[in-house]
């Protein structure tokens, strides 16, 4: 199929497009890296009035490292992200994270807030947003707001973002001396959407496991330094609790075990020791 016409609007600024988001509301759609919205386009599950393109919007296309945040700018490529010289130090779980994205040539195209706006499931770069608690700016016309990556997420495709907001920035938190990541995702193929994927984080005082491709949203739960069996009921408890579906993918009996498998595996890497999860005393 082909996408119903539309106006097309290029948005040489963040200005530029909050002004015609005010004015088209709920008829207009950011067009950014278009890897996710074209397709939605070409099956009519959006037929906006207008695009509005912020792709040659300079003050939009940035990274920079600063107050302890990696922020992203909306019309930053995810290719610009993993290739910063620093990224493995700055946001590790970022650097195992994007490799997993598809493949590079639609990572020189796709943006990091374009996937967070997009908000698939299976997506990575929401996932590792809400696994480390990151946050997201929106702006309108006349005002700008900082939600929580918790708070953003609301459902399949759905975000809190209103009509005349543009997803101006996303921030990941900087690495902690103190704090271990792993990420690590199954798929059918290298590149194709994850059927399961999980994000962990260690510190001494807990650990944090993020899931996508199970629930309608990421979904992250977190626990004391649990000794094994402990820790194996917990994953086992998770697995349950995101309501997992049989699909044409995958059934819910084998994304269950992935969340258990991919969830123990993750969460030995971080944990430092393998008493925690492995059962091996220490």
């Amino acid at each position: 199929m082909k996408p119903q016409a539309f106006d097309y609007i290029r948005a040489d600024s963040a200005q530029d497009a909050v002004d015609a988001l005010a004015e088209l509301g709920s008829d207009g759609r950011i067009l950014a890296g278009g890897q996710s919205l074209m397709a939605v386009l070409n099956m009519r599950l959006a037929q906006p009035a207008a695009l509005i393109d912020i792709s040659r919007a300079a003050d939009l296309d940035y990274v920079k490292a600063e107050n302890g945040w990696l922020t992203v700018g909306a019309a930053a490529t995810q290719a610009t992200v993993e290739w910063r010289a620093d990224l493995h130090h700055e946001v590790p779980m970022l650097a195992q994270a994007i490799p997993f994205i598809s493949h590079f040539q639609i990572r020189n195209r796709g943006t990091v807030c374009g996937s967070v706006a997009h908000a698939d499931p299976s997506a990575e770069l929401p996932l590792v947003l809400a696994a480390l608690g990151g946050e997201v700016l929106l702006r309108t016309r006349r005002k700008q707001r900082v939600l929580p990556a918790e708070e953003f997420f609301q459902g399949m495709l759905m975000t809190a973002r209103a009509a005349d907001e543009i997803v101006e920035a996303v921030r990941y938190p900087m690495a902690r001396p103190d704090t271990r990541y792993a990420f690590d995702e199954f798929s059918s193929r290298h590149g194709d959407f994850a059927i399961v994927s999980v994000a962990a984080v260690a510190d001494d005082k807990q650990l944090t496991l993020a899931v996508g491709g199970v629930a309608d949203r990421p979904t992250v739960r977190r626990w004391p330094r649990l000794q094994a069996p402990d820790l194996e009921a917990a994953l086992n408890d998770f697995a349950w609790q995101l309501d997992a579906q049989d699909d044409a993918h995958a059934s819910a009996i084998f994304r269950r075990h992935l969340v258990r498998t991919l969830g123990a595996r993750a969460l030995q890497r971080v944990a430092g020791r393998g008493d925690e999860v492995s059962g091996r005393k220490p």
